[in-house]
């Protein structure tokens, strides 16, 4: 088989973790190919992100005490997960030469006192630049020949949206599949950067947090891979955050659409957008539990078995959520009223997460972060109140709670079985979305009967037992 396996940055945070995904991968060389895209060490991403805020300060004292911590912190790693001396100097090279680029980029936007999203991209290549020499190096240290890649030097093109950059798959697939053929055929391990691109220029540019599993998937479609493996540390998608519901269950098996639909909906295993180059080519996703090997965790594929087809998979909430309540008498049956209030935030970069409108049409609802709600209202108020709208309302403290399962579809009562099953418990709900697909419901309540919902409505469809069938 051939297999692009991803590692995750809490599997690659310390020199043993190092040696067992370097072992882990050995023991899935037999009779298999295999391409490893590694992460970030843990808390490397954030560290970048806010180095940048110190950048926008001038704050010089951080930015030397960050570049030491990253120093020091994959140093130790490097010098604890391989053992030959000569591939240890290599890797210590390596890392040492990174951290001095890094240095001279921070100085060099220090110089300019401002941080775009160009150097931004650039900035937070480093975090996985740094951690994949250190995962080849582990593994040739056991004996398998292996190289190590950025996704730029893979062939990863992309357009030039820093930040949320779009692979250009058509040329990504001839340039990817041409530069890592020749090293399968090799019996080399490539092991490439999780994240990063580069646009037509060969500036570098970053797929979006979590990018990882997008890089994963995108190789995968390149080389025509049989399966993909996300190793994390979960044991796979799950019937609703254990963290709120005691009994939640993995779920064995769920189809392209009920993945996409639970990525949107806050299971954070997954890069909404990683299912993207994998649907057209039908290659199954799992997702493993890289210190749980045992367990075969959950596979993502096209047309999953009968058995595994449940009116409802899982339960999930997004947190830390608000709603924005806007009507006026203008709006009625004026058309592009809708337009300019999207509009109007998504030249602003708010995005929208769920809609509702009333038939009446004098009031639209709009879910959004929180972190996006200050920005939101003020755009509002700016650009349309006294115009097209009357009055903003806002509720700034809300949960989406969203009920993903094919077996929705077109089965009668499922939006009565789930209103009334939270209404048991008093709990009031806002606001109402389902799309025509019937894959998802979702609905809006106060945040503090967020976990109280999502229990009610496990324990309604029975999913702590179902998932264990399925």
């Amino acid at each position: 088989m051939r297999l692009v396996m991803k590692f995750g940055g809490t599997a690659v945070d310390s020199p043993d973790k190092v040696r067992h995904v370097a072992q882990l991968v050995k023991s899935h060389r037999k009779g298999n190919e295999i391409v490893c895209v590694i992460s970030a060490v843990r808390g490397m991403t954030d560290g970048l992100l806010s180095i940048a805020d110190s950048v926008k300060r001038g704050d010089k004292r951080s930015i030397d005490e960050f570049v030491k911590k990253s120093a020091n912190i994959h140093t130790t790693i490097a010098e604890g997960a391989i053992s030959d001396k000569k591939l240890k100097g290599e890797t210590v090279a390596v890392v040492k030469k990174i951290i001095s680029e890094l240095e001279d980029v921070l100085g060099g936007i220090v110089l300019l006192g401002e941080v775009t999203p160009k150097s931004l991209d650039y900035l937070m290549s480093f975090g996985e630049r740094l951690s994949t020499p250190i995962v080849s190096f582990a593994l040739q240290d056991i004996g398998i020949k292996s190289d190590h890649l950025t996704g730029k030097e893979a062939g990863i093109l992309t357009d030039g949206n820093f930040g949320e950059a779009r692979p250009l798959m058509d040329t990504t697939k001839l340039r990817v599949s041409h530069r890592l053929e020749p090293m399968l055929k090799q019996d080399s391990v490539p092991v490439v950067t999780g994240f990063i691109g580069a646009d037509q220029y060969g500036n570098i540019t970053t797929i979006g947090r979590g990018g990882s599993d997008y890089t994963a998937t995108i190789i995968a479609a390149s080389i025509g891979a049989e399966e993909v493996w996300l190793w994390s540390d979960v044991d796979g998608l799950m019937t609703a955050d254990p963290k709120i519901v005691n009994d939640a269950q993995v779920l064995r098996e769920v189809s392209f659409a009920e993945a996409m639909e639970m990525a949107l909906f806050g299971a954070k295993y997954m890069h909404p957008r990683a299912l993207e180059p994998v649907i057209d080519t039908k290659i199954p996703i799992r997702i493993r539990n890289t210190f749980n090997i045992r367990h075969t965790g959950t596979v993502i594929t096209q047309n999953p078995s009968k058995e595994s087809q449940k009116i409802v998979k899982s339960v999930s909430a997004i947190r830390h959520t608000a709603l924005i309540d806007v009507s006026g008498g203008g709006m009625v049956g004026a058309p592009g009223t809708a337009a300019k209030i999207f509009d109007t935030l998504a030249k602003n970069r708010v995005n929208i997460m769920m809609i509702s409108q009333s038939p009446s049409e004098s009031s639209i609802s709009m879910v959004v972060r929180k972190s996006d709600l200050d920005k939101a209202t003020t755009t509002l108020e700016l650009s349309l109140l006294g115009k097209v709208i009357k009055q903003i309302n806002v509720n700034d403290d809300v949960a989406v709670i969203a009920v993903v399962g094919s077996g929705m579809r077109g089965i009668k009562g499922v939006a009565a079985k789930v209103f009334g099953a939270v209404a048991k418990f008093g709990v009031n709900v806002i606001m109402i979305a389902q799309g025509s697909s019937e894959l998802n419901l979702a609905f809006v309540v106060n945040d503090s009967d967020c976990d109280q919902a999502v229990r009610a409505l496990h324990d309604e469809f029975d999913l702590a037992r179902a998932a264990g069938k399925g």
